[in-house]
């Protein structure tokens, strides 16, 4: 989630985690430390990162598209295996259709959906199926 965002919101981010004195830091704070100084030597690399396609992005691979490192929807924050697996498969079925189509289709719980929608993943995709018949008469 915070790879993508480029290297100055990376950097805002560790500084911002690095505020909380060592011995208030949990182990996921930590991890979180260590993960994004990897990033920040990836990025004083040359090496880019670009967001997550819900139509190309694999279970638990990177891969690399156009010469810049796609994560896998496993590295979304709360999508376990299973789940990142079931979202794959059904995105290979098929353009999905609304934010309620991937909930069903792809076994997304809320809050991963919450999260795909703050990393613009679901751009112009609509709640639901469903048609406001008072919007198609505007």
């Amino acid at each position: 989630k915070l790879m993508c965002q480029g290297k100055e919101a990376l950097e805002a981010n560790l500084a911002e985690f690095q505020k909380t004195p060592k011995d208030q830091q949990t182990a996921t704070i930590k991890d979180t430390i260590r993960d994004m100084k990897i990033v920040q030597e990836m990025y004083a690399r040359g090496i880019e990162f670009m967001p997550i396609d819900i139509y190309r992005a694999d279970a638990q691979r990177f891969q690399i598209f156009d010469g810049k490192i796609m994560p896998s929807f496993g590295s979304l924050p709360g999508m376990g295996a299973k789940a990142a697996q079931q979202l794959q498969e059904a995105a290979s079925q098929g353009t999905f259709t609304s934010k309620e189509d991937i909930r069903n289709r792809g076994k997304v719980s809320k809050t991963i959906l919450d999260d795909m929608e703050e990393l613009g993943l679901l751009k112009g995709l609509p709640e639901t199926n469903q048609y406001d018949f008072f919007s198609l008469l505007q």
